[in-house]
């Protein structure tokens, strides 16, 4: 019976794996987007519908050039936009929700709002949503962190205007850490952005927040 020599064995020494530092950014990215995942199921549960998610952008930028961005991502369609202060741990920002016009309207019919006092019911609708979208995310990300965040009331930004509109009261802060979600909902014209801004003097402490989680990962 004829043997294939096969020849000298070698001998593979394997190496050590290398674990890569994450950045405060990808770290952010993936505490978002577990986030956003409940707050998506709270509102898929609540609506009886499937809401859709891309994965969140986390970017540090000037606030002018967040402006540029938000303006040219909605140059076609007026908007309406509520935000929500927080605070804690050495960690603030505002929490902003936009809806296009024309998702506002197919919101409010899913969510049954009458059409009586559209004023009101839009305002309402906005308030709403922003309460069970932001509560629910910011939940998600003061759990992972480890920490807990006090919320201010929501409040309108405006109606049916545009961005540049919105945003022109320029903040104290230059610089700020933005996380951008976006939902859509299945079946229907419905989307909307969540943005979630830190301040900048509130990078030391998520960068130490951050790393805590890194580590126990």
């Amino acid at each position: 019976e004829a043997k294939v020599d096969s020849g000298p064995s070698e001998v593979v020494e394997s190496l050590p794996e290398v674990k890569r530092e994450l950045s405060l950014n990808e770290i952010l990215q993936e505490v978002a987007n577990v986030a956003m995942g409940r707050a998506a199921d709270l509102l898929a549960r609540l609506l009886n519908v499937f809401v859709k998610l891309p994965v969140p952008k986390v970017v540090e930028v000037e606030y002018g050039d967040l402006l540029m961005m938000l303006a040219d991502a909605n140059r076609e369609e007026n908007i309406s936009a509520v935000c929500q202060g927080f605070i804690g741990y050495g960690i603030a920002g505002e929490a902003l929700l936009l809806y296009t016009d024309s998702s506002l309207a197919d919101m409010a019919k899913i969510m049954r709002y009458t059409e009586e006092g559209p004023v009101d019911n839009e305002v309402e609708l906005l308030i709403d949503t922003a309460n069970v979208l932001i509560g629910a995310c910011l939940a998600g990300i003061a759990q992972q962190l480890d920490i807990q965040f006090s919320q201010g009331h929501p409040r309108l930004l405006g109606k049916h205007v545009q961005v540049t509109e919105l945003l022109k009261k320029k903040p104290d802060w230059r610089k700020t850490l933005a996380i951008e979600i976006h939902y859509e909902i299945e079946g229907h014209n419905v989307a909307c952005d969540l943005i979630l801004l830190f301040t900048e003097d509130s990078l030391p402490q998520l960068q130490t927040r951050a790393s805590y989680l890194s580590e126990a990962s």
